[in-house]
């Protein structure tokens, strides 16, 4: 078995983007920028902010917060968002999710300038996806991707099951691997035979939001698994969505939690961040 270290390769990916923001200053005379937009005081999006905030300086990206209070209107937000579209300094747009209640996520997200949409979410860059056009694609999707790509192991071909179907994670990493040329199976909570489905899986990437859902013995011998899941169980330990040391023992490669896709998706988010900075610059220069 070996292990996937998302926290190393996420240095080799902001490295990458670093070269690419002096070539952006070099090119245009400022800092590709990045505007975060929190609001409330949700105690895990306010670490993930900060984490963003510290990537982007490592990465010499520009970041800048708009701290918002919890009792923000939703029209007060599409003003936010509609100021930042239109600036040209701004090169990529996130909201920080979850929105308070009385604020809609899906119109918000449509609201952004699909050019800017750091995290990829937007309706146009889905569609884009699915289309096998460019565009901004979601960033833990991406992250899951340049894993696989670590462990050498060839995508042609092989049986890719996806367990969970989110627009964040499930729908768009099975078009991208898809895009690689696997037999791509999407599970949900209403598939029949999970474990059976899983044990015939040559990549898996479990994306579905329950701890240790994913019994080891399930794991195909051999077998890539990338864990997306984040879960906190009552005594403050972080598990993914595998049973990590029963499925290690299966595995030939498998990402830990912490410190396997978590720090990926932030090294993306930068990543799309220049992607978004030269498209537009180029169009306009």
């Amino acid at each position: 078995m070996n292990t996937i270290n998302g926290k190393d390769l996420a240095a080799v990916v902001r490295g990458e983007v670093k070269v690419k923001a002096q070539r952006f200053l070099d090119e245009f005379d400022r800092k590709p920028a990045l505007h975060v937009v929190l609001v409330g005081e949700d105690p895990a999006s306010q670490i993930y902010v900060r984490n963003k905030k510290r990537a982007c300086k490592r990465a010499r990206v520009d970041s800048v917060q708009h701290l918002l209070p919890e009792s923000t209107t939703q029209e007060e937000l599409l003003e936010l968002i509609a100021r930042l579209n239109g600036d040209e300094q701004v090169d990529g747009i996130l909201v920080q999710l979850p929105l308070p209640e009385q604020i809609d996520e899906n119109i918000i997200i449509e609201a952004i300038d699909p050019r800017k949409d750091a995290d990829g979410f937007h309706p146009i860059n889905l569609g884009r996806l699915v289309a096998g056009q460019a565009g901004l694609v979601p960033c833990t999707p991406l992250g899951c991707m340049r894993m696989i790509a670590e462990t050498g192991v060839s995508l042609v071909g092989k049986n890719a099951v996806v367990v969970g179907r989110s627009t964040i994670v499930g729908k768009p990493v099975a078009h991208l691997l898809l895009a690689e040329h696997a037999t791509v199976t999407i599970c949900h909570s209403r598939t029949r035979d999970l474990a059976g489905v899983i044990s015939e899986a040559d990549v898996l990437i479990a994306a579905v939001g329950r701890p240790e859902m994913i019994k080891g013995k399930w794991v195909k011998k051999g077998a890539v698994v990338i864990d997306v899941g984040i879960n906190r169980l009552d005594d403050g330990t972080l598990v993914g969505d595998v049973e990590f040391e029963e499925a290690a023992q299966r595995a030939a490669w498998i990402s830990p939690v912490p410190g396997g896709v978590g720090p990926m998706t932030i090294a993306y988010l930068l990543e799309n961040t220049l992607t978004a900075a030269f498209a537009r610059a180029n169009q306009t220069g």
